[in-house]
Parts: C-alpha cells; sequence; structure tokens
C-alpha cells in the first residue's frame, strides 16, 4: 500500500532536574553548595532515508516521544544530556506544523535532516544559585518542558519522468512496457489510485525514473475527487509526459483533453507551466487516431509552436524507444536539482530564560474572594521552580514584587490573608515586608 500522507505528534524531552546537594566531606567544614544541573532534553530530528519508498510506518507509530535528560547529580557533577531521537522518512517529504500550516522543512536528498522539536534546557542545580550573601542556597530548578506540535508529512514522489493525463489514457500501460513495474491495468477509470514507480533503461548507461500517476480529472487543482493528492506528486518530476488518448474512445477530444490537464497543472501550481513537456499521443494502433492527430497538430501548434508531440502505440511499441530517447536527452539538459519549497528556519528557537527581562506584563482577575493573576513570565517561572523549599518561595515573592503584582493585587483590594492563585499554585497574600 502507498501511503504520501500522515498527521503525527512529536514530544521532545523535558530537561532533567537540578538538585539540591551539599559538601560533606569529613575535613571540609561548610563545604557548600554541590548539586549539579540537570541533563538536556532529546531533540526530535526527521532524517531522509534513501531506502524508505512511503509513509507506511506512520500508520502504525502516529505518537514520537523522546526521552527526558537526567537529573543533576551531587559532587556538582551534571546529568547526561538524552540521546536525541531520529525519525526516518523518504526523499521528496514536506514537513508542516498543522496548527500554523507552516512548512518546516521539504527534505529531498539523502541525510538531509531537520529539529522538528528542541528538547528542553535542563534545570540548574543549587551550585548555580551561590552568592555571597548566600553561599549555602537551597534552591534549583526543574527541567524545561520540550515542544511538542502535531505534524503533517505530506509525501511528493521523487521521478525524473511524470506521466499524467485523463484516467484510461494508457499511463499504466506505457510505464508496464518501458520499464518492470507492474501497475494495475483495467478497462476502467481510476485503475491506478496511487503512484506507481519504474525505473526506464534506455541504453549506453543512461536510465531514468518514471512515475505513474493516477488520472486526473477537471477541478482537481481545486481538490475535486483526489485532485490535490494526484497534484502534489507532479511538483516533483523534472520532466512532464502528457499522454493523450489519440483515438479519442468515450467521445473525448485529445486537443481538449490536452488543454484541460494543462489548466488543472497551471491552476495548482503555475510553475508547471514552464515544465518541460512531451506529448506522447498514445494508441496511434487505433483506426482514427491517424486522422485525430492531424488535427491535434493544427490545433496545438497555433498555441505552442514549439512543443513536442510524439506518436506512439503501447499496445504495438510503436515509437515507445523514440519517446525514451527523447525524454533522457531533455533530463540531460535539465539540472538534476528537484524543486523544493522554501524551508523554515527552526534551527534557532527561543529559550526562556529566568535571567531575561521580557514578557513582564500580567492580568489579575477576581473570582468571588480569590485573586487569580495570569502572566506568561510567572508560569513560565513556576513550571522551572522547585517549590518545596523556603528559598524558593521567598524568590517568587521577590519577583511579584519586583513585577508590581503586590502593589496591584493591594489596589484590587487584596488584604492579608486573601487567597491568590497561580496556575495550581494558592497561597496566602502576605502584607509584612519581613516576608521578603
Amino acid at each position: 500500500m502507498f501511503v504520501d500522507k500522515a498527521k503525527i505528534y512529536v514530544k521532545a524531552g523535558d530537561g532533567g532536574d537540578g538538585i539540591i546537594s551539599f559538601r560533606r566531606e569529613k575535613y571540609v567544614p561548610n563545604g557548600g553548595p554541590a548539586g549539579g544541573d540537570g541533563g538536556r532534553g532529546a531533540d526530535i530530528i526527521f532524517r531522509v532515508d534513501e531506502g524508505l519508498r512511503t509513509l507506511m510506518d506512520f500508520r502504525y507509530q502516529r505518537h514520537f516521544k523522546a526521552p527526558r535528560g537526567e537529573k543533576g547529580r551531587n559532587k556538582s557533577q551534571h546529568g547526561a544530556n538524552a540521546e536525541n531521537m531520529i525519525v526516518r522518512i523518504p526523499p521528496g517529504t514536506v514537513i508542516v506544523d498543522e496548527d500554523s500550516g507552516e512548512v518546516l522543512a521539504d527534505l529531498t536528498r539523502h541525510g538531509q535532516q531537520v529539529v522538528v522539536a528542541k528538547g528542553g534546557r535542563g534545570g540548574r542545580g543549587n551550585i548555580r544559585f551561590a552568592t555571597p550573601n548566600n553561599p549555602a542556597p537551597e534552591l534549583a530548578e526543574n527541567g524545561e518542558e520540550g515542544e511538542e506540535r502535531y505534524i503533517v508529512l505530506e509525501l511528493k514522489v521523487m521521478a525524473d519522468v511524470g506521466l499524467v493525463g485523463f484516467p484510461s489514457v494508457g499511463k499504466s500501460t506505457l510505464l508496464s512496457v518501458v520499464s518492470a513495474a507492474k501497475p494495475k491495468i483495467g478497462a476502467y477509470h481510476f485503475t491506478t489510485i496511487t503512484p506507481n514507480l519504474g525505473v526506464v533503461g534506455v541504453g549506453e548507461g543512461r536510465s531514468f525514473v518514471m512515475a505513474d500517476l493516477p488520472g486526473l480529472i477537471e477541478g482537481a487543482h481545486e481538490g475535486v475527487g483526489l485532485g490535490h493528492e494526484f497534484l502534489r506528486h507532479v511538483e516533483r518530476t523534472r520532466i512532464i509526459v502528457h499522454v493523450v488518448d489519440m483515438s479519442g474512445s468515450e467521445g473525448r477530444d485529445p486537443f481538449e483533453d490536452w488543454q484541460k490537464i494543462n489548466d488543472e497543472l497551471k491552476q495548482y501550481n503555475p510553475a508547471l507551466a514552464e515544465r518541460p513537456q512531451i506529448v506522447a499521443a498514445n494508441k496511434m494502433d487505433m483506426p482514427e487516431s491517424a486522422e485525430n492527430l492531424e488535427k491535434f497538430l493544427q490545433q496545438v501548434r497555433e498555441i505552442h509552436p514549439d512543443i513536442e508531440v510524439m506518436p506512439i502505440s503501447s499496445l504495438t511499441r510503436q515509437g515507445i524507444q523514440e519517446l525514451l530517447y527523447r525524454a533522457a536527452d531533455l533530463l540531460d539538459q535539465i539540472p538534476d536539482e528537484p524543486v523544493v519549497e522554501e524551508v523554515a528556519d527552526i534551527s534557532e528557537r527561543k529559550v526562556f530564560s529566568l535571567d531575561k527581562k521580557e514578557d513582564e506584563g500580567f492580568r489579575i482577575v477576581r473570582e468571588n474572594d480569590t485573586f487569580i493573576v495570569e502572566s506568561a513570565k510567572i508560569d513560565r517561572m513556576m513550571k522551572r521552580m522547585q517549590l518545596n523549599s523556603h528559598e524558593a518561595i521567598l524568590k517568587l515573592a521577590r519577583t511579584l514584587r519586583y513585577m508590581g503584582v503586590d502593589d496591584e493585587l493591594r489596589k484590587r483590594g487584596a488584604e492579608e490573608g486573601t487567597i491568590v492563585r497561580i496556575g495550581d499554585f494558592e497561597f496566602e497574600f502576605v502584607e509584612s515586608s519581613s516576608y521578603y
């Protein structure tokens, strides 16, 4: 089964917690703090593996959670950083952030990689908080949370030549004739519902990859049918071979078919109109094909005098070798660099630090007799602080006073003993300055 789209959840590793520890050696009085920092959480990295061809693996595993960093150790030892999680993806995968719609990366070559979620920074141990005024602090930080997000993976088939055209014009038959690929072939529309790839040997040591792409219909650029599912694969091809049924079966007009498919390609992505194209006039073994081809050439030349039209028959193999030689010659003239979308720079993400003076704003909401303080900075700070020590509580109190939260609470009517809530943490408002 071919899978070309998947939605997954990624969660980078949290940083390890810093610890509170002190030197306790027989002949070292007042040894001081010795709590080490926590290790960094693991990043989640997507890396291209040319051995993969589909997103099948993501049908069975949709959640990726990286390990967290190790806790700090005593004797001022740093906790171990977690080993990054490597997720293998096939070449041609576009990585999109589901919430923002931002293209995080468009990876096409073996070994390319991108960090899609950065691990959290390790928390600082109490050795980091020692000062001349407080040489033995009982204060440490929790590790920072790792990034998490939902990601949509879209696979665009990597092929040199893409076969496009209406359903039942003979694309699958052509691929089966020129390569060892065995696509499903049937006398009904949409026999092919997923891309098929085949390696085509031209002789003289030359070869290329050809993709039989599912048939298009009118309105495909707007998503009619499975339009977007099919059209995304055309973007990766270096050459388009437009297969047209010259027999005019089912009462179709070859020229109208050719125009409609080109319009769909252009409206989906204007760059496809500039892609080199060869028209493969197929089914020339049928009785009315020669007459239709003559008429088709006259109509096409009026619009595109330089368009290449090559009569072929997949059934009798008429003109097949000439088509392959021409495609190979065109490929030799085109740089072997797949067209990729703009890649967002996610190599450097902002990491919150308690030392940065940013996000100083806050909001106070009153619910009955409880005052609720809402602040992004304070929320992040409390996630990092280990609030099970007296010094951590004092540090939080000093921060609230410095930010002006105390003064605002008094203006709102807070008194001694009033309940104040920040996140899940509740405490009583204290007026005494000795508390600080």
